[in-house]
């Protein structure tokens, strides 16, 4: 089980959450990895740009380390934006003879992409709720219709309304009212993640006045459809406070109904599909608390349900008289227990579910007579489902032999028909219902991809082992006619921290390598969960470099068995995977023959030692405090900035967002002004800063195809693909 506030740190694909069922939409039309910055050529020298060394001694626990370049932190310092201009122009100017290999790319992956599509809409109440995409047109577009699909179709919100004249747009929260009558949305104008709420009467298309200004992702309507929930953040972006925010009133005359003040917590707020009660969730690493209130008690005050223990993590659901928990509570693998809503605190917990050492419970889905539980075994994911009250299941069976699968938007409460997911690498994702009782499964929605052929590619599910004899799976695709002679070129993509899973989701972009003979991998490396707990506890903290050897035991054992060439492999990774690339690029320069890192957090050391920088004390419970001198010492032993030395790279290409609160912009650039002063090569090494973006890139379709349309660009001729 992963905590949802746990997963809202330095993930890329988490850039984009939100609680509401709206919002979180899997509509595969308009997700294409990350984005752009400016595509204009510019002429730049035929060397790179230099950084100026300031020497900045730090002293640790009797060790002084010399950071040359401390002073691109500081965004104000005359040199900074300078130089990050001057990296961008040289990045420019090198690509700049791939421009058509760019264009061809793009012009393959838009091909695969049904522009004018929509969602599979879902029922909630009396109205069905979908979003869609029109061609030409960069951003969704929230809708709904009343009654039935043949009615007349009422346009909740236009995104691409919003985002005219501003070179950005991120939305967070889209959330309507119980009654249907309101839609809280917030917007984000710069990648910063700072949201800015507001309220529209969706009777008369009209705004109510108040605008709430640095709001975060979640948030929960009262019943009494007048009583909002919303959360903000600190100054080092961590939500932690809770507000009741009534309908047309001053926004400063708020509530302000909790406050956590624990720094190593996160604060989140939602409402049971149920619909009886909201729950405030605090998590950190390795603890979690909830409180819950009635929700048509809006003006009341949240009661505990099991107050935090140290390393104890539990989630809650609502079905009947009872809260449904799943925990670790002497629970490894975690455990689901009942617990009885006049008296949920431990010592009422009723195993229903015991821990198994083969299996991961990881949540529970409660409909009014049916429960589905969502397991993992093996690595891969498994849907349970339970009559109640007979409490009597089954399992619903998969074909493939590695895929994935999770619960879809599921908003109404009492039916007996449960929406899933279903992708692997080679089948489209895809929206099922299926029908609880008699198992019978419709699909609802399979994502439209021109032109594919799934026939024509396979996949396997592979396993390489590590150096303490731990078997990593891995997952490959590649299209059929390859051969494993050792010849092809290879693409390794790499995750492993927060128990994030790295499962074989479709991806349409990747053809253009495959089609290209470049096999594609994943390594589900120790720090995820893809083999349980104990997969991610063993690549966490002081075990955290064995998520660094699965990832080589993995690109070693593709080239030992023939399915990449010796040099002939790239590897990619973002976020805290560009930690992964950074640390194995150190120790194993000699293995890749390319490198991209996307927003990579890279200065492990200097971030961690500063508390004022966002997420670092949350974060201490997943890479250790190096204020304590064991952690320090482990930590600087895999920094990928501290350990970079006087050696040949393999060819890089290093991507950053100016407005990035996850991983600040000077860790990608301190880390490419470093290598560019010890690297004894003379490959490529470009640094990519988008000036007007933050963790995710830029925003809109378009431009994100464009954006991956330049990584791809870059793996093609560095690997020697013909093109």
């Amino acid at each position: 089980m992963i905590n949802a506030g746990r997963v809202q740190r330095r993930i890329v694909l988490g850039v984009f959450g939100a609680t509401s069922a709206l919002a979180v939409m899997l509509f595969a039309a308009c997700s294409s990895g990350p984005a752009p910055g400016s595509s204009a050529t510019v002429m730049a020298p035929a060397s790179p740009p230099v950084a100026q060394r300031i020497p900045t001694p730090k002293t640790q626990f009797g060790e002084t380390r010399q950071d040359d370049y401390a002073w691109l932190r500081e965004r104000e310092h005359p040199l900074t934006i300078p130089y990050l201009k001057a990296e961008n122009a040289y990045t420019d100017s090198v690509m700049g003879r791939l421009t058509g290999l760019q264009e061809t790319l793009y012009k393959e992956m838009l091909s695969r992409i049904q522009e004018t599509d929509l969602s599979a809409p879902y029922r909630k109440g009396d109205w069905w709720y979908y979003v869609r995409t029109e061609q030409g047109k960069a951003y969704p577009i929230y809708c709904r219709k009343p009654g039935d699909l043949k009615a007349r179709e009422e346009v909740l919100l236009d995104v691409n309304r919003l985002a005219e004249g501003k070179p950005y747009m991120g939305t967070g929260v889209i959330d309507v009212s119980p009654d249907h009558s309101i839609l809280a949305y917030s917007t984000d104008e710069s990648g910063a993640e700072k949201y800015t709420l507001r309220f529209k009467n969706l009777r008369t298309g009209e705004h109510f006045p108040e605008a709430i200004e640095g709001t975060y992702y979640s948030s929960a309507w009262a019943s009494d459809n007048r009583t909002f929930f919303y959360v903000t953040v600190d100054q080092a972006m961590r939500p932690h406070r809770l507000w009741r925010h009534t309908l047309g009133s001053e926004p400063s005359k708020d509530q302000m109904v909790y406050e956590e003040k624990d720094e190593r917590y996160f604060l989140s707020v939602d409402r049971s599909r149920s619909e009886r009660f909201i729950f405030l969730r605090l998590g950190s690493m390795k603890t979690d608390e909830v409180r819950v209130l009635e929700a048509d008690r809006p003006a009341g005050e949240f009661r505990l349900i099991a107050a935090r223990r140290e390393g104890v993590e539990y989630r809650v659901d609502h079905r009947d008289d009872s809260f449904w928990i799943v925990t670790n509570d002497d629970a490894v693998n975690f455990k689901l227990v009942e617990a009885p809503i006049g008296s949920p605190g431990p010592a009422s917990w009723k195993t229903v579910i015991p821990h198994r050492e083969d299996a991961t419970i990881e949540g529970v889905t409660c409909f009014a007579d049916y429960l589905v539980i969502e397991q993992r075994e093996r690595g891969l994911p498994a849907l349970h489902v339970w009559r109640m009250p007979e409490r009597s299941g089954h399992v619903i069976e998969f074909p493939e032999p590695t895929y994935t699968t999770a619960s879809e938007i599921n908003e109404e409460y009492r039916t007996g028909e449960f929406r899933f997911i279903y992708s692997s690498m080679v089948t489209p994702n895809s929206v099922y219902a299926y029908d609880m009782a008699s198992r019978d499964r419709r699909l609802l929605k399979r994502r439209p991809v021109p032109g594919y052929r799934p026939e024509k590619y396979a996949t396997e599910r592979i396993w390489a082992s590590a150096p303490d004899g731990k078997q990593v799976p891995v997952n490959v695709l590649y299209r059929k006619g390859y051969r494993r002679d050792g010849t092809a070129a290879g693409l390794l993509y790499g995750y492993g921290s927060y128990g994030a899973n790295t499962d074989p989701w479709f991806d349409s972009n990747v053809f253009s390598l495959v089609d290209r003979g470049v096999l594609y991998a994943e390594a589900q490396v120790r720090g995820g969960s893809e083999l349980g707990r104990t997969w991610y506890e063993d690549g966490r903290l002081m075990n955290k470099k064995h998520t660094f050897t699965d990832f080589i035991a993995a690109a070693e054992h593709l080239q030992h068995e023939g399915y990449v060439a010796n040099g002939r492999l790239a590897i990619y990774g973002g976020s805290a995977g560009g930690l992964l690339m950074g640390a194995v690029t150190n120790m194993r320069p000699d293995l890749f023959r390319a490198v991209v890192a996307a927003v990579p957090f890279v200065d492990v050391i200097n971030t961690m030692l500063d508390p004022s920088i966002p997420l670092t004390v949350t974060e201490w419970e997943q890479w250790g405090d190096p204020n304590k001198e064991p952690d320090y010492r482990y930590m600087m032993s895999y920094s990928p900035y501290d350990n970079v030395r006087a050696t040949a790279y393999p060819e890089m290409l290093v991507v950053a967002g100016l407005n990035d609160p996850r991983v600040a912009y000077w860790e990608p650039a301190k880390w490419v002004a470093r290598l560019r002063a010890h690297k004894t090569d003379q490959n490529l090494l470009l640094l990519r800063t988008h000036m007007e973006a933050g963790h995710g890139g830029p925003s809109g379709r378009y431009a994100r195809l464009k954006e991956s349309a330049f990584i791809y660009s870059f793996m093609i001729d560095r690997l020697d693909v013909a093109r």
